[in-house]
Formats: C-alpha cells, sequence, structure tokens
C-alpha cells in the first residue's frame, strides 16, 4: 500500500515511518475479508470478556487471519464501523474497521495489539457527538472525545503500523482500543447517562444477533 508521511508532537516528519494507507481499494478488501468470514453473534454488556484487558496477539498465523475475516463479515451483519474481537467473544488484542471520516473519505483496516498515543495539548481539541456501541445495542449518549487519533499497532502479519482520524473516524480509533482494554464507552459516561444508556438498551431489541448473559 502507498503510504503517508508521519509527524512527531513538534510537527518534524518522521523518516523511520509511515502511517499507512487504508483508503486506497476499501471497498475491495473489505468485501473479501466479508467473502471468506462467518459472521458470528455480538457480546453484550455485563460479558466478562467485555470488562478485562484483552491478551496481546503473539501468532500473525492462518488463525489469525480468520478470526480478522470472521470480524468483518459480524460487523456488516451488524451494521457496524468498527469491531473487537472481544466484541465476538475472542479474547485478543484486535479491532477491525469500516469507517468514513468526517470528509466521507472510507477508512478499512485490522489493527492487532493497538496503542493508542497521547496526543499533546495543543492537539486535544474535543468533540462531543453521539456515540454508540454494538455491545450496548440499541444505546446512544454524548461523549467528549479528541477529533484527531494516533493508534500504533500491527497489522495481519505483525509488522508494526501507525493509523491517524479525524473527526468520527478518530472516535472510532479510540472506541475500539477502549474495548481492548477493558472499557465500553458507557464506563466513561456519569452515573445518570450510564443509567439512561442501559435503559435505552433493555427497552429495544438488537436488530442482530447476540450473545445472551447467563
Amino acid at each position: 500500500m502507498a503510504q503517508q508521511p508521519v509527524f512527531d508532537q513538534e510537527g518534524d516528519q518522521r523518516v523511520d515511518e509511515a502511517f499507512i494507507d487504508d483508503v486506497t481499494d476499501a471497498e475491495e478488501r473489505e468485501a473479501a475479508h466479508r467473502e471468506r468470514g462467518t459472521s458470528r453473534p455480538i457480546t453484550v454488556v455485563g460479558n466478562p470478556v467485555l470488562h478485562k484487558e484483552c491478551k496481546n496477539v503473539t501468532a500473525f498465523d492462518e488463525e489469525l487471519a480468520r478470526l480478522i475475516d470472521d470480524m468483518f463479515a459480524s460487523q456488516r451483519t451488524a451494521e457496524g464501523v468498527g469491531l473487537a474481537a472481544n466484541q465476538i467473544g475472542v479474547d485478543l488484542k484486535v479491532f477491525v474497521y469500516d469507517c468514513l471520516d468526517d470528509e466521507g473519505v472510507r477508512h478499512v483496516g485490522a489493527v492487532c495489539n493497538p496503542v493508542l498515543e497521547e496526543l499533546p495539548a495543543e492537539r486535544r481539541i474535543l468533540d462531543d457527538s453521539g456515540e454508540g456501541c454494538l455491545s450496548v445495542p440499541g444505546a446512544y449518549a454524548e461523549l467528549a472525545r479528541p477529533d484527531y487519533a494516533v493508534v500504533r499497532g500491527q497489522n495481519a502479519q505483525g509488522e508494526p503500523i501507525a493509523i491517524q482520524g479525524t473527526g468520527y473516524f478518530a472516535r472510532c480509533l479510540q472506541h475500539e482500543t477502549d474495548h481492548l482494554y477493558g472499557y465500553l464507552y458507557i464506563d466513561r459516561l456519569s452515573k445518570r447517562e450510564r443509567k439512561d444508556a442501559l435503559k435505552q438498551m433493555a427497552e429495544r431489541e438488537p436488530r442482530y444477533p447476540v450473545v445472551a448473559n447467563d
């Protein structure tokens, strides 16, 4: 894939790494993953796998490739823009995304062992747009997050990658990374807002298959 230059927090270009191009052939790449994969039901809030940090990916093999294919298939079934492995019950640090940014550009990719980069104060412009989650079906709430995000991790072959996002896509990157460290977006809400989100969930039937909590 073609790559774009990376700049550090002082604005100097880094010569040793680059942001991946997750835009080129986005539709074709997503379709290929999805067609190879099998859709799985979504785990919902209360399932223990969602509430603890996931294990690091250490084997970049065919089993991981199949998991990523299944995640793309599951994401499409649920009409989501991002999906973490623990949302289909798998205790591994990997997420996939198929998300538009605020300019309408489509981004498609998969990240293993993601780490969200701490932004300098001058880059932390908060956006308090609404947010939802496939693991809290039917619920939405406003949540302030930075409107720019950088995630570093590895691709499905174990190679180091860096991804940048703005606007809605930045929110997606932060949301999915949170999942892999045991946090749902409702964990960042006030008690009243969290209670309201869970009430919304209880009042609505999920539009996709979910795993019922015992």
